[in-house]
């Protein structure tokens, strides 16, 4: 009696099965290698910078370089102390920043709101002609800026770093465009209870939009904190200059080399609040990028 050595067909659909798992596995774990050395890819620069901030200026460039600091040494952060005035700096950034984004939350909000929810003639010719000022180089607005702040004898002042950077087309475009999906109905029955504009944009509108809120909070403080042009021009003065205009002396050390020890330590301690900042917003700013992805 002969057996037969054919396998049955729940046999071959368990094999098959077990292969397509098996190539799903691998591709997963290429997926999560893959964005692993993505990730170690930009940590690499932040690394660098810690390094660098932690050697002495004999050891930066050392051959072969050494990413752990042999030795370590935190001179670099108290002679960036002692070069400038660390505190009053970090607060004229802190401020100008804080205070510049939430002017611009509140401006680009209310301008985003009467562009979206508000009926009246000519509001797209005037939407599309303010949005036309973003192809304008903010370079270009230097001058004129500067010449209207010294009319207004806001030079060396912090009226001078955060009003022009209050009325922003970008930040009110994205929030309009937010609120344009937002669906009708709230804001109908709001008015059938006797609620004004206000009271709509405060206690509806607003709340609905915290993703977009946090996405515009996130650009607006990197873009306040990191500025360096427009603070170089009209904020010259110790008393309110801001971090990375005081940091621009560190470029040129004593005989013209650059200490980049110092350079890094300073950089580090710039980067932390935008830190801070992303990851408080990170759920809203990543749920709005989501939300905008599928409805586009």
């Amino acid at each position: 009696m002969r057996v037969s050595s054919t396998r049955t067909l729940p046999q071959v659909e368990t094999e098959g099965t077990q292969q397509r798992h098996a190539e799903r596995r691998f591709l997963r774990l290429l997926a999560y290698a893959t964005m692993i050395a993505l990730v170690l890819i930009m940590i690499l620069p932040f690394g660098w910078m810690l390094s660098t901030s932690l050697k002495t200026q004999q050891y930066i460039l050392r051959t072969p370089p050494e990413l752990i600091p042999n030795p370590l040494s935190f001179e670099s952060y108290t002679q960036l102390a002692e070069r400038i005035d660390m505190g009053r700096t970090f607060f004229n950034s802190v401020f100008v920043a804080v205070v510049g984004t939430a002017g611009q939350l509140l401006v680009s909000s209310m301008a985003a709101y009467a562009f979206a929810r508000m009926r009246w003639r000519g509001r797209n010719a005037i939407f599309l002609l303010y949005l036309a000022t973003m192809m304008v180089p903010s370079v270009v607005l230097v001058l004129p800026q500067f010449i209207i702040i010294r009319l207004f004898g806001w030079a060396n002042t912090y009226q001078a770093l955060i009003v022009p950077g209050l009325f922003n087309a970008f930040g009110t475009f994205l929030l309009r465009q937010s609120f344009l999906s937002l669906p009708r109905d709230f804001e109908e029955a709001a008015f059938i209870d006797g609620a004004n504009h206000f009271t709509i944009f405060w206690r509806i509108i607003l709340p609905l939009s915290l993703p977009a809120l946090a996405t515009l909070t996130i650009l607006s403080f990197m873009g306040s904190w990191n500025a360096y042009l427009w603070p170089l021009f009209v904020a010259r003065n110790q008393a309110v200059q801001t971090l990375p205009v005081a940091l621009g002396v560190l470029q040129a050390g004593p005989r013209a080399l650059t200490e980049w020890n110092l350079v890094m330590a300073g950089a580090g301690i710039s980067v932390l609040p935008i830190l801070i900042v992303y990851l408080f917003a990170q759920k809203w700013f990543v749920q709005s990028v989501v939300s905008n992805g599928l409805k586009g």
